[in-house]
């Protein structure tokens, strides 16, 4: 079986999670991906705590199906080595700060005069232009220049840091990813790469378009915790439950919130779904209810009920939920490397009824695959790689 991206060649200089999770996905549907890394460690990535069998346990998770080089781009050497593989390359992928790569004569433009149809991924914080152009920054620091941090928290709290790195994945990952697609799509009609500027921030300023939506019409500014779905009516809200634990209500939509009512006996609360003035007190009301039954109860009490109802989740619980298992999206890999740990990956998520992906287990050990990319891919002679080798540019 042919998948999708088979004969897709990608040269990744990306590291940590955001590149790395974006060439995996490419990988997964048949893109051969080349991690470029320094000899002297490679990947940061890679001793990113917890270890497991020696390095990150989560770099396991974004970079199977992957090949490894290393490469000294700080010496004319690697970089040409490294232009002699963009020149039978489709994509570059760089997690760099903006001009880095220009500084090594490995910038786009550098590469384009090689290879035409080269496609160039620049994945950055803030992006190649404007006042922050220059600026470090990490997921929290993107989130809240977009304006998430600000919406996302309790009622008169303060706002709160997300449990996951959604400007690195839902920004930088997956708008890479589609960058990626979409310059491969231009290219089979032009012939003619491109580069991919893709900014975090951007990103997560585009996840906010309902927000903005919000805003717009009712022109006042959202409060935090306060407003339709971020925690300001009853019939959209987590509540805490008699052992401790929580489930969630999200029942907008008028019939799920009318099911609900007449299930816990108060449909006096029906009509006053919508009714902003009421809503702390209605929240209180069914906050008192939910404590009289533990997590689990609830989930059976609601079982029969078309309402939207779910139990907020632990790690372990996803894991071995049966819509989970059912789509094949954890992946457990028991006594991994023989240190009685289990690793745990995600699956694919998106499903191809033709050309499904691939999730082949295997990771790159730092440099295992130097002879093979560069005699194949880069049209050394083993004297050649040799030499390089004893030069210390691989």
């Amino acid at each position: 079986m042919n998948l999708p991206l088979e004969g897709i060649r990608v040269l990744d200089l990306s590291r940590y999670l955001p590149g790395p999770f974006a060439t995996q996905m490419l990988a997964d549907f048949g893109a051969e991906v080349i991690k470029v890394e320094d000899p002297k460690g490679g990947d940061l990535g890679r001793m990113l705590p917890p270890l497991i069998a020696g390095e990150s346990a989560r770099f396991f998770t974004v970079n199977r199906n992957k090949k490894s080089i290393t490469l000294d781009l700080k010496k004319a050497e690697g970089q040409e080595v490294f232009k002699r593989l963009a020149a039978n390359s489709d994509v570059v992928v760089d997690q760099f700060r903006p001009g880095v790569m220009e500084k090594m004569g490995l910038g786009y433009e550098q590469l384009k005069a090689v290879n035409p149809g080269i496609i160039y991924c620049a994945l950055t914080g803030y992006g190649l232009d404007g006042p922050l152009r220059d600026a470090a920054g990490h997921d929290l620091n993107y989130l809240n220049l977009a304006g998430i941090t600000g919406v996302t928290g309790v009622y008169q709290s303060k706002p709160a840091i997300s449990g996951t790195q959604i400007a690195d994945i839902a920004g930088g990952t997956l708008h890479s990813v589609i960058g990626i697609l979409l310059a491969l799509a231009a290219r089979q009609k032009t012939g003619q790469g491109q580069i991919c500027d893709v900014a975090m921030m951007d990103a997560s300023v585009s996840l906010m378009a309902y927000t903005l939506g919000e805003w717009s019409g009712q022109g006042t500014l959202p409060v935090l915790g306060d407003d339709l779905l971020t925690g300001g009516y009853a019939f959209y809200q987590i509540y805490t439950t008699k052992d401790g634990k929580y489930v969630s209500l999200g029942a907008v939509e008028d019939k799920f919130y009318a099911e609900f009512c007449r299930k816990i006996n108060r449909p006096d609360l029906i009509e006053k779904q919508f009714k902003k003035a009421s809503q702390r007190q209605i929240i209180a009301e069914i906050s008192e209810i939910m404590l009289e039954r533990t997590r689990d109860e609830w989930v059976e009490f609601f079982a029969d009920s078309d309402i939207c109802f779910t139990p907020v989740l632990e790690l372990d619980e996803v894991c071995q939920h049966p819509q989970v298992k059912a789509r094949n999206m954890i992946i457990e890999m028991e006594n991994f490397s023989n240190t009685d740990k289990t690793v745990r990956l995600t699956g694919i998520p998106i499903k191809l009824s033709e050309t499904p992906g691939q999730i082949k287990l295997k990771f790159p050990i730092l440099g295992e695959h130097n002879d093979e990319v560069l005699m194949s891919v880069g049209g050394f002679t083993q004297e050649e790689v040799k030499n390089l080798r004893a030069e210390k540019v691989i």
